[in-house]
């Protein structure tokens, strides 16, 4: 009964904490978040459709649960430690400066639970941020004029269900609630530089997931996932934040629409200390060609307040992870991979300076019984260097060229109790 209490009380706790914590610096590509799981940092989330070790399999693949006996709770805290700098070399507001760092350092928890109602059916729930985005650039710098903070949040609620058809065959499938919710300013005219313009708007919109998993025996499986595109349209105001312009509130909207992703997950056990893990994953960034924003009231009503071209590309992901049975009570992590952005050269902004990267992942299990364990992990994000090259015929942005160097450091930490 205590472990009952008290896996309740860190329930309760760590959905406050959501509520409040679901931006982050996008360390996936584009403004995908990865980080949903410690258990999963230390192998740079490598075969995490195939591991099923720990309740965050809710997430990963709900086709997984039935392969967990009893009752799991899983709480997780990722800390975010982003870089974000930029080097002009000839833009039009170059006086005003490089624009500092705008990397926003994020906690991003997460809370997973799932039980067997029988030896073939179990039920899970997770509650994360699969989504999220905070660039955060001086108030007056080169880039002004294209963004100065932009943050997109997003709560995602997955009730999930899964089903051993046989000892071979599971399935599972999902249901997602996710809210959006996104802040976005930037400077209005080279006459006020300290005058910006602010929209804040939020949505929720629903989506599925599907996954399977195959146990071939031998330590050999095999899972796959399917999450769909979210499509949201993003209601909210618009102001000016000076006193040096006359009043502007409106309101105003804006469609995004979340992507599609798939992933393919290997596990395979090499005798009784050693597993490896690999994956692919897919994201169909291409459901977002631009960045349009209209308003819907006012003096502007009916004209785009921001227009900007994104066109982003479909990205993929592959990854390589170990796990090796040190003693009973350590299992011992390491991870590597590679992420190709959506990002394409000509149309990088400051919202999303981003760029391929490359991970580097270290971590650990610590489970003294089996009824409760603790997760460490640590990666580090080396982010190629982009370069902005964006233009205008007018004065306004006028051009921000020059090159953007970014990096990001992870630490997870989760809790696990088996019931």
């Amino acid at each position: 009964m205590k472990q009952r209490r008290t896996s309740s009380r860190l329930c309760k706790g760590t959905i406050a904490m959501l509520c409040g914590l679901v931006s982050a610096g996008a360390f996936a590509s584009g403004f995908q978040l990865q980080e949903q799981s410690a258990s999963g940092l230390g192998v740079a989330y490598s075969g995490l459709a195939a591991a099923s070790q720990d309740a965050s399999i809710v997430f990963w693949n709900p086709a997984g649960m039935s392969s967990l006996p009893g009752s799991d709770i899983a709480v997780v805290a990722n800390y975010l430690v982003p870089s974000f700098r930029f080097k002009s070399s000839g833009s039009t507001y170059d006086g005003f400066g490089d624009g500092g760092n705008a990397g926003v350092s994020t906690l991003v928890p997460a809370l997973y639970v799932k039980t067997s109602l029988t030896p073939s059916v179990a039920v899970g729930l997770a509650v994360n941020s699969p989504f999220g985005l905070s660039t955060d650039w001086n108030s007056q710098w080169a880039g002004m004029f294209y963004a100065v903070k932009s943050k997109v949040e997003t709560l995602n609620v997955n009730p999930a269900i899964s089903y051993k058809v046989n000892d071979v065959l599971s399935l599972g499938a999902g249901v997602s609630y996710q809210r959006l919710k996104a802040t976005l300013t930037q400077a209005v005219t080279p006459l006020i530089p300290t005058a910006q313009g602010r929209l804040d708007g939020s949505d929720w919109a629903w989506g599925w997931n599907l996954g399977v998993l195959l146990d071939f025996g031998q330590g050999t499986r095999v899972g796959a996932t399917y999450r769909s595109a979210a499509n949201n349209s993003i209601r909210g105001d618009l102001s000016f934040n000076t006193a040096s312009l006359a009043p502007l509130n409106a309101t105003a909207q804006a469609s995004l629409k979340l992507p599609q992703t798939a992933s393919l997950g290997v596990a395979q056990q090499f005798g009784s200390k050693l597993r490896a893990l690999i994956d692919y994953s897919w994201t169909g960034w291409n459901s977002i060609s631009s960045l349009a924003v209209i308003a819907t009231s006012g003096p502007l009503a009916g004209q785009p307040v921001v227009d900007d071209a994104l066109n982003f590309k479909s990205s993929w992901r592959v990854g390589l992870g170990l796990e090796y049975r040190l003693v009973p009570a350590w299992l011992l992590r390491g991870g590597l991979a590679y992420d190709r952005s959506p990002v394409e050269d000509a149309f990088r902004t400051p919202r999303l300076p981003d760029n391929d990267r490359k991970w580097l992942a270290v971590g650990a299990r610590w489970e003294p019984s089996s009824d409760w364990s603790v997760d460490l992990g640590y990666a580090y994000l080396w982010v190629k260097d982009g370069p902005s090259e964006l233009t205008s015929p007018g004065p306004v942005p006028g051009a921000l060229l020059g090159t953007y160097t970014s990096n990001t450091s992870i630490l997870g930490v989760q809790a696990s109790f088996h019931f």
